[in-house]
């Protein structure tokens, strides 16, 4: 008689305990994992939509985040007066290198008044070649974002929402870097 009723108790704490698994693994899934650097990204739950904000690419014309539409974007808004952006943005540039996938931008937004004249010969001369060069100079997309510090970091899904953010320097070439925009390129 006992072993029918370790059986039951076996069955009904499956049961018990199946709901509470599932939970997990969802939600398991449905997180991207933030270690190491990454453990500074603050995730937006819900995540808001991208602002319209017009700002400049580096020949001068306007665009929006929504120009972007499908892709997932990698935010950087730094400036040449920044001590760790200089720093951050070599890891970026090895980062747009090193993740080659069609539907992955960085979007490095220069805040500098000077603009392209400023922003481009510094990105020469730290050797950087591989990111996309925008350009801020009155912040309206900073400020509508909220940056209050430089460099800061936003992550933009496929769906044109800001899905976290990270205020300050990171390793952007980071295997969690790396990891966490995987995660957001793997969800179609």
């Amino acid at each position: 008689m006992r072993r029918p009723r370790r059986f039951i108790l076996a069955v009904l704490c499956a049961a018990l305990l199946l709901p509470i698994a599932s939970r997990a693994a969802l939600s398991a899934e449905g997180d991207p994992t933030l270690t190491g650097w990454m453990a500074q990204f603050i995730r937006n739950t819900p995540a808001p939509p991208a602002p319209d904000k017009y700002f400049l690419n580096e020949n001068g014309d306007s665009v929006t985040l929504f120009d972007f539409a499908g892709k997932v974007v990698l935010v950087n808004f730094w400036a040449t007066w920044c001590a760790p952006c200089v720093r951050e943005m070599p890891s970026l540039d090895r980062l747009a290198a090193a993740v080659t996938d069609t539907d992955f931008v960085v979007a490095a937004i220069s805040v500098d008044r000077g603009g392209v004249k400023v922003a481009r010969p510094f990105l020469d001369k730290l050797g950087v070649s591989h990111l996309k060069l925008f350009l801020d100079p009155k912040m309206a997309l900073a400020l509508s974002l909220g940056v209050r510090a430089m460099p800061t970091t936003f992550l933009i899904d496929r769906k044109g929402r800001v899905v976290g953010s990270l205020a300050g320097m990171a390793e952007w070439d980071s295997a969690e870097a790396q990891a966490l925009i995987r995660f957001y390129l793997d969800r179609k």
